[in-house]
């Protein structure tokens, strides 16, 4: 059995000048010679890690899709602790931001992976050889699916490595072209996958029919969103955890509502000067309270801080508050023994991201900030109901009644009482369920922006600018390739 190690893979070759070794900083554990690799079955998988690791970054759009947001300010000790985040959380980003570098590189870092693979797809033969190229597919999909959804129009690269050369002749790929990849990606990778693997952490049919769907609901394809997700929906394994408050818990991992989880490991594969090589969730480290002494949690950095009103938005008697978001100040009032914390300089609201919180009983070692084994819940089977109840109601011929299903499903488990609405009204109360269900997950900036709230929602956002992210103006000078930077960058 190949479980999903942590081992990196550094494959320098490979990978576009843009984003080469200089950049990721990594020491490798081992170096292969290009031309004498893919001689044997290991060999693929060994590359098939190497292309899983980028997914380890994923903190970032974690970050970004909820700063960006009504959702939670920035945080930190200061505006100048990661600034690109405080621009980002202020609609004042631009195209030198090193947490939106970071986003671009690390993909493309992911895709040329990816593309090493397929490059010499050909080499050699092995049984279970179709289900490496599927999870191949599927990661290649999620790369430019996280590309597309920031920058908008990228190039795309398929199947080889690019030299110096190549890339100052690429041009930006319509977005609509980088979306009909990922589809092709996707649906290869869905007819080559089985709903369960026995090697943990590796993707499913369901992880790919899933992605799938977000893919075409963020085209407004609701008739063929709808169709996939209803696939998940009444011919996967999954269904919604019993248990909201322990969801986000390491004892509760790979539970029934796990469709696309990043697995992370609780030991320290970088440090603060290579956070691609981090085997712990950065995420959770960074988001615990900056200076705690007490009890449940422990220290961390006070990070993508939730916002009062995001606190405003959950009905009366919705359960999935407190496993949400944590208030300091009533937990520590609650509390037999005292309670200590710093409010961070960089903002500070009362409440955390209780989802994923630094807690003394999940520590990893040895630097607590780095080294969280909790992991990154990508997609759940809330989200694939929430979009298909979506899918249902939005599509050209509504199935009101499907949609309201799946929508009442949810808030079942919240326990909350069953909504009865049509038309536009349903439409608002699945995207409000969304936000409530999925609150600190990082999906709400992009679904402001897809549904065309963001300018009534987010302070500061500009419409016709706002939408997208800057493409790293460093990387438009690498390149050379004459590329024009976002509108009104």
């Amino acid at each position: 059995m190949r479980f999903l190690s942590k081992t990196i893979l550094i494959l320098c070759a490979a990978l576009v000048v843009s984003v080469g070794c200089d950049y990721t900083n990594i020491d490798p554990e081992y170096t292969i010679d290009a031309d004498n690799y893919f001689r044997s079955e290991e060999d693929y998988y060994r590359a098939l890690t190497g292309a899983y690791d980028l997914l380890q970054t994923s903190y970032l759009s974690l970050w970004i899709g909820e700063i960006a947001s009504d959702n939670s300010i920035a945080g930190g000790e200061s505006v100048t602790d990661t600034e690109g985040l405080h621009q980002i959380d202020n609609m004042t980003h631009g195209g030198v931001n090193n947490e939106l570098r970071q986003i671009w590189r690390w993909n493309y870092a992911g895709i040329t992976r990816v593309n090493y693979i397929f490059e010499h797809q050909d080499n050699v033969d092995f049984s279970g050889k179709e289900e490496v190229l599927a999870q191949a597919h599927f990661l290649r999909a999620y790369y430019y699916f996280e590309l597309v959804k920031f920058f908008g129009d990228v190039p795309v690269i398929l199947n080889e490595r690019i030299g110096t050369d190549e890339v100052s002749q690429l041009e930006r790929t319509p977005a609509s072209e980088v979306y009909a990849q990922i589809e092709q990606d996707l649906m290869t990778a869905a007819e080559n996958l089985t709903w369960t693997v026995a090697d943990k952490g590796r993707v499913t049919k369901g992880a790919a029919l899933a992605l799938l769907g977000k893919a075409y609901l963020y085209q407004d394809k609701f008739t063929e969103a709808a169709g996939v997700l209803d696939q998940v929906i009444n011919e996967g394994p999954y269904d919604l955890y019993d248990d909201f408050s322990t969801l986000f818990r390491v004892s509760s991992e790979g539970n029934v509502e796990t469709v696309f989880d990043i697995q992370y490991v609780g030991v320290e594969g970088g440090g603060y000067e290579c956070f691609v090589c981090l085997e712990g969730f950065a995420a959770v480290g960074f988001h615990g309270i900056r200076g705690y002494d007490g009890p449940v949690y422990s220290d961390g950095n006070s990070y993508n801080l939730p916002t009062q009103d995001l606190v405003d938005a959950f009905e009366p008697g919705d359960i999935r508050l407190e496993p949400t978001i944590l208030d300091i100040e009533a937990f520590a009032a609650e509390q037999a023994e005292e309670v200590d914390y710093v409010q961070g300089a960089g903002g500070h609201t009362g409440y955390y991201n209780n989802k994923y919180m630094k807690r003394l009983d999940e520590l990893g070692q040895p630097d607590t900030d780095l080294t969280s084994p909790v992991n990154h819940r990508v997609i759940r089977f809330a989200d694939v109901l929430l979009m298909a109840a979506e899918a249902h109601a939005r599509k050209s011929s509504p199935n009101e009644a499907l949609a309201l299903q799946y929508l009442n499903e949810v808030r079942d488990r919240a326990d909350l009482d069953p909504v009865n609405l049509s038309g536009q009204v349903l439409v608002e109360a699945i995207w409000d369920e969304r936000r409530v269900e999925l609150a600190g997950e990082g999906h709400r900036f992009f679904d402001l922006v897809r549904t065309g709230q963001a300018e009534a929602e987010i302070e500061g956002f500009e419409v016709g600018k706002h939408e997208l992210f800057p493409i790293p103006q460093d990387e438009i000078d690498l390149a050379n390739a004459g590329w024009q930077q976002n509108p009104r960058y």
